[in-house]
């Protein structure tokens, strides 16, 4: 679907490290956005772009706030997503992709923890991270009508990676998926992030923002 309705720019977000001029993408209408974590404490580079999502949102501890950078246009596809021959599409699939700097992973979180090394463990994520998570997912459902809705399991990291929660939809039901969604639900795809996030409470501020 080639046709883009709604503003293609997040607002506030950076765009100093931009990669659409360099490997394009498949425009689309975007109803679906898929949620991950980088697993490290700063801006990836996404090996120059090349598995780069939409966006990326940076923590600013100071300022208690995201930082975001965008990469891509809201409505074209980006590449943070494994897309096997055959089989359905991923990337190109209608999908808007968020990156949280961060982890999911309870081991890394707690060497990070030893060290006292600053970042979000998104699982048990401090409500100024999920608030802002949520303006986004609330801005995405306004200017692009995604679903304020999503799957009913998010099972904790490690046992979500492959499928070892149960979680991970089937191609058919991912092609009829409208909404929000996690890395650890995409078909084709092994990865087990953004695990046990709180994506009641993530929706619920959500929903909130869209009446405010």
């Amino acid at each position: 679907m080639s046709t883009r309705t709604g503003p293609q720019h997040y607002p506030g977000a950076n765009r100093d490290h931009w990669y659409q001029d360099d490997f394009g993408g498949d425009r689309m209408e975007v109803n679906v956005v898929v949620l991950h974590t980088t697993e490290g404490r700063s801006l990836p580079d996404y090996q120059g772009g090349s598995a780069a999502p939409n966006l990326t949102a940076v923590p600013d501890f100071a300022a208690r706030k995201l930082k975001w950078y965008q990469h891509f246009e809201i409505d074209v596809s980006s590449r943070a997503l494994v897309n096997k021959r055959g089989g359905v599409e991923t990337n190109t699939l209608n999908v808007c992709q968020a990156e949280l700097v961060g982890t999911c992973d309870p081991d890394l979180h707690a060497k990070w923890k030893a060290r006292d090394q600053a970042h979000v463990y998104w699982p048990k994520a401090p409500e100024w991270a999920l608030r802002a998570v949520a303006e986004y997912l609330a801005w995405m459902h306004i200017h692009h009508r995604v679903p304020l809705r999503g799957p009913a399991l998010w099972p904790a990291y490690p046992k979500s990676a492959g499928n070892g929660g149960g979680q991970r939809m089937s191609g058919e039901r991912w092609n009829a998926f409208k909404g929000v969604c996690g890395h650890m639900h995409v078909p084709e795809n092994a990865h087990g992030d953004p695990g046990a996030l709180d994506f009641e409470g993530l929706l619920g501020f959500a929903k909130a923002a869209v009446q405010d």
